[in-house]
């Protein structure tokens, strides 16, 4: 007789689980998979940060800054117009204000004439020196002739003489009269009275001839001082014309108009500030690295700067100076370390750098905050080429 053998199944639930259940191989699969992708990003990082991860210097303390003009006044009056508005684009050269020159203009005028009072002050010294001169040469021609009349007044006094003694020995041997011998004597002594009037003559003229020198030595010394006086008076005229074009204002570089605090009909003083010029086509980026950051960093390096305003838009620039000090050497109030006690803060020194090309369509303010990266890598042979 034949007895059936019943066999007892699985719960429900059970026999589901068993079911469904992840065979063996497909779950080595997905882990194999896995694990090989795994490797695959730590070998891709890891080659990324031994090329290039390794030299790239980043930091978000940077901020685009330009040099901007702060204008002013150098001279004090009131504000006749003002040429400009709020963030207009001027040119260098162009008028931005005018003050009031009425007054600027008077002194002007008054020193114009006093140049020209100088002038002819200068032009008079000069008649008179040339005067002088000419009674120089006029005394000059004046004492060689009373030196040949002193000259023809002793040869006459001698020849007097000559006569004198000659008729006195032959009135001694009768064979002359005493009469002929008087007239020889008198114009013997008249010979004499001849000489010593040449000789006075001479020495006036002589006297004539040193005051004459003496009075063009005044003449010298008085177109000296009246050039100074004409130096003096021309010094005041460029005064007053630098004042007088003073009381224009314009723009000493190209840019844009910022903080205007001038108005019409304001009185200015001589250095207060009236607005700004700000050259955005010159904006710079500084970015404040820390100072273990700089070991690798030179100038001419490349750097990715990225505006926060326009952040999916990076552009290129180089590293092109770098703070000859940190900030804080630079500070107001500069810390000082050998007092109390001290904890090490790690210093951030500026470095400038330059765009490499205007950033088109992109407005770049000064101010922005901007981050940057530095590219340290070595520059190979080829590059350089």
């Amino acid at each position: 007789m034949n007895v059936a053998v019943s066999k007892n199944p699985l719960p429900d639930d059970q026999a589901q689980a068993v079911a469904t259940a992840p065979r063996p191989t497909r779950r080595r699969l997905a882990l194999y998979a896995g694990g090989g992708l795994t490797v695959l990003a730590a070998l891709a990082f890891s080659g990324y940060w031994l090329t290039t991860g390794r030299y790239l210097e980043t930091t978000d303390d940077a901020y685009v800054r330009a040099d901007w003009v702060a204008l002013s006044a150098r001279v004090a009056g009131y504000v006749a117009k003002v040429e400009v508005e709020d963030d207009q684009a001027v040119k260098a050269g162009d008028v931005l204000v005018r003050l009031q020159h009425r007054d600027y203009r008077a002194r002007l005028d008054q020193a114009t004439a006093g140049v020209a009072e100088a002038h002819a002050a200068l032009a008079a010294a000069q008649a008179r020196q040339h005067v002088a001169a000419e009674r120089i040469n006029q005394q000059q021609q004046a004492i060689v002739q009373a030196e040949a009349a002193v000259h023809s007044a002793s040869a006459e006094r001698q020849r007097s003489e000559l006569d004198m003694q000659r008729y006195r020995g032959l009135a001694r041997d009768d064979a002359a009269t005493v009469q002929r011998l008087e007239a020889a004597h008198a114009n013997a002594v008249q010979a004499g009275a001849a000489l010593q009037g040449a000789q006075a003559h001479l020495r006036e003229q002589r006297s004539q001839l040193a005051m004459a020198k003496a009075q063009a030595l005044a003449a010298d010394a008085e177109i000296k001082q009246q050039a100074a006086g004409l130096s003096r008076a021309q010094a005041r005229q460029a005064l007053a014309d630098q004042d007088a074009q003073d009381t224009v204002l314009r723009a000493p570089i190209d840019g844009v108009v910022g903080q205007r605090r001038v108005r019409a009909g304001q009185y200015v003083m001589p250095g207060q500030p009236l607005l700004a010029v700000v050259p955005l086509q010159q904006t710079y980026v500084v970015a404040n690295y820390k100072e273990t950051q700089l070991a690798h960093m030179r100038p001419g390096q490349p750097v990715q700067v990225r505006v926060d305003s326009f952040s999916s838009q990076p552009m290129q620039g180089h590293v092109a100076s770098f703070s000859p000090a940190s900030g804080n050497v630079f500070a107001l109030l500069p810390s000082d370390n050998a007092t109390g006690n001290f904890t090490k803060i790690v210093q951030r020194f500026p470095v400038r750098i330059v765009l490499d090309r205007p950033a088109d369509g992109l407005q770049i303010l000064p101010g922005m905050s901007v981050v940057t990266t530095v590219d340290t890598r070595p520059v190979e042979p080829a590059d350089e080429q």
